[in-house]
Parts: C-alpha cells; structure tokens; sequence
C-alpha cells in the first residue's frame, strides 16, 4: 500500500468542489430554461463579454470545441443566439446573444449572484474572498491543447 491519499489530492477536491457547486447551480438554467453546462457557459461568456468567435469562447471557458459546436447549435435552434460572419476573418463567425438570448442571459446572471452570495456566505467573506484569489491564481492563462 502507498502512502497517497485521494482525498488529499488537491486536483480531486478542486475537481469535487466544483462538480458540487456546478450541480447545485445547474438546477436553475436545466430546469428553468432546459440548458446544458456548455450552454451555459457559452451564454455567460457572450452576456458579459458580448460577441465572441467559438474558439474565443473556447479558449476562455477551457471548453473542447466539438462541445461548443453542439451548445451553440442548440443556443440557435432555440432562438438564443445569432451567428454573423466575422469582419476580421472569414473562417469564423461572430456569436452573440439575440433579444431573447440577453433576456435569459438576464435571469441567469441574477440567480448566478444570488448563488454566489449563498456561498459567500457559507464560506464567510473573508475565506470566500482568499478562495477566489487563490483560484484565479490556479488557471492557466494559455490553455495547451
């Protein structure tokens, strides 16, 4: 027998920690608007940056590109999301929220700080604040593929 212990592994508890938090958030977009994660992420990420590429998206959200290619799909059929071609580059297309879009955005974005605020709490500020820098400083700000 060796001497690791799973749960002391820091990228098992981060990994936990988050899957707890996402599931509990989750409850809210699935139920409420029948969105996946990726769906999601993808509308938070146009909500508050505004109009972005899917690999910008990608890059952003660490999100793999064949789920980002589904989500948006899905985000389109249900009226949420526009594509227009980009100006910059021909290849890509520019994704932004529609009237719709922005509106669920809107709601979304409510709960996600009423959420936030639960945890916040739970935690209380000062260590909710620590966990947060800490975190930032965790993500790798150049993904490798």
């Amino acid at each position: 027998m060796n001497d690791f212990r799973l749960d002391d592994f820091l990228p098992y508890l981060l990994n936990n920690a988050a899957e707890s938090t996402s599931r509990a958030f989750s409850e809210h977009y699935r139920r409420g608007y029948g969105l996946t994660r990726a769906q999601w992420r993808i509308m938070a990420h146009l909500g508050t940056f505004g109009a972005l590429t899917a690999s910008e998206i990608c890059t952003r959200g660490f999100l793999e590109k064949s789920k980002v290619s589904r989500a948006v799909a899905g985000l389109e059929d249900a009226g949420l999301l526009r594509r227009q071609p980009s100006t910059h580059d021909r290849r890509a297309e520019l994704l932004s929220l529609t009237d719709k879009g922005q509106q669920v955005h809107a709601d979304l974005a409510a709960h996600a700080r009423s959420f936030s605020v639960t945890l916040t709490d739970r935690l209380g500020r000062d260590r909710a604040e620590a966990l947060a820098d800490i975190l930032r400083d965790l993500i790798d700000p150049a993904p490798q593929d």
